[in-house]
């Protein structure tokens, strides 16, 4: 039997050769690189969710002395990161997920009880094993498959989303707490209708960083990663009111969690953020999108502000106006549509749904008219929301988000708004009519396209 410092030397450095070796072996081009170095990182910030439920469920427990990680020693968590970001996406590149999976219990069946004294395992631990597969190995591979053969780009966003709110939220203050003190006893420690409030307060502050993912996905064709950026300028969405959503959420996001866990080091890694995003990143990335984007950028630079949203959204010079199509025929169509004219909307157009070029609509539908997908329902409605001003805007953000905008949808259908068919007109005025207009010519101008 190994001794405890044994297993964890080997735990450590065996991976780490293992994964160096492929590395030099593979030769991996950029974007494989990115997607490793995803994989390693998403290894990092999930595995301590199972080590920490491990010894709860009866999986395995971690009995050896010296530096540890939320319960496990720093050795064997660095390592199994490794092991199943780093070394498994460059060994399995072609491999079936599935397949892949199976190698890697069948690895584990054999390292894992090498490990004793030090790794414990109970009865149960290979459930606790296909929980890490689920939760930690098939992500892990899948990300970074799909980063390097850039697929799926709205699942690859959407996990670089998971993976940083999990950094924030849970990596960085469990390292925190542990060099200088602290702990998560502070939530529990005040009345639950202020974490209540608090928890708003949070959600409100990432949502800006959320939304941004999800235009950086939608409309620019990327994700946030330098490696794997926007193919497409974004000047839309919270990128309308401020340059730097994303930078700007995760520095409010760690004041608040600061702020709720009672650690000023945690708000201090906020204003670290400001400084670090302010600096060398603010310099590279400008460099990088002047070199890409040109004029345009430039434009948008003198008009929008790093890190103060302005409450007007900004609309480019050489962009033609978005437009929602409202129904001219329906009361509650137009009494929205009227509201939003009224409203001052920048850089968008109300006009009647039965006017729209290319075929008949079943919902309110929101048209970028910079090449982007047209929207609708509730989602064409929170980006007309968003050409209104900051707070209006934010209630777009939120309704557009995909966990959020099912349940809008469904409430806005119960409420009146489920969708009917809008038979366009044949011999339509100028799509840019008013709903007054359209309204007026009535039945007259409505048939059915041949």
């Amino acid at each position: 039997m190994l001794s405890h410092a044994a297993v964890r030397a080997l735990a450590l450095y065996l991976p780490l050769a293992a994964t160096a070796g492929l590395w030099a072996l593979r030769r991996p081009p950029v974007r494989e690189r990115t997607g490793v170095l995803l994989a390693i990182a998403w290894n990092l910030c999930f595995l301590p969710a199972v080590n920490l439920a491990a010894p709860r469920l009866g999986w395995w427990s971690f009995s050896a002395d010296g530096p540890a990680f939320l319960g496990a020693p720093v050795e064997l968590y660095l390592g199994w990161a490794l092991l199943w970001g780093g070394a498994a996406p460059l060994a399995f590149r072609r491999t079936h997920v599935a397949l892949a999976a199976v190698a890697a219990v069948c690895m584990d069946v054999l390292l894992m009880p090498l490990c004793s004294p030090t790794l414990v395992l109970g009865h149960g631990w290979l459930v606790g094993e296909a929980a890490a597969l689920a939760l930690c190995f098939a992500p892990a591979l899948l990300l970074a498959r799909w980063t390097a053969r850039d697929r799926r780009l709205a699942w690859r966003a959407a996990m670089q989303a998971a993976l940083a709110g999990a950094l924030v939220m849970g990596i960085i203050p469990a390292v925190t707490f542990a060099q200088v003190g602290g702990g998560w006893t502070a939530l529990l420690s005040r009345p639950f209708r202020w974490t209540q409030v608090m928890a708003q307060i949070l959600a409100l502050a990432a949502l800006p960083g959320l939304s941004a993912v999800q235009e950086l996905a939608g409309r620019g064709g990327g994700t946030p990663l330098p490696f794997d950026p926007p193919r497409r300028l974004v000047r839309s969405g919270p990128y309308a009111y401020v340059a730097n959503p994303m930078q700007l959420s995760a520095a409010l996001v760690m004041a608040v969690w600061g702020w709720m866990l009672h650690s000023g080091w945690l708000a201090a890694g906020a204003a670290m953020t400001v400084v670090y995003s302010a600096g060398l990143a603010a310099w590279d990335e400008a460099a990088d999108l002047d070199a890409r984007f040109g004029e345009p950028w430039r434009e948008y630079r003198r008009a929008v502000r790093p890190w103060l949203p302005r409450l007007r959204p900004y609309w480019p010079t050489d962009g033609e106006p978005a437009r929602l199509y409202v129904a001219a025929g329906c009361g509650t169509c137009s009494q929205l549509g009227r509201w939003m004219k009224g409203a001052g909307a920048v850089g968008l157009e109300v006009v009647p749904a039965e006017t729209h070029p290319a075929q008949d609509l079943r919902r309110v539908s929101y048209d970028p008219r910079d090449g982007g997908a047209e929207e609708e329902g509730v989602a064409a409605l929170g980006r007309a929301l968003e050409h209104l001003h900051l707070g209006w805007a934010l209630a777009g953000m939120a309704i557009r988000l995909p966990v959020v905008r099912p349940f809008a949808q469904l409430l806005a259908d119960a409420g009146g708004g489920a969708p009917r068919r809008i038979v366009r007109w044949t011999s339509a005025p100028d799509p840019g009519c008013s709903l007054a207009e359209a309204a007026e010519r009535g039945e007259g101008a409505r048939g059915r396209t041949g």
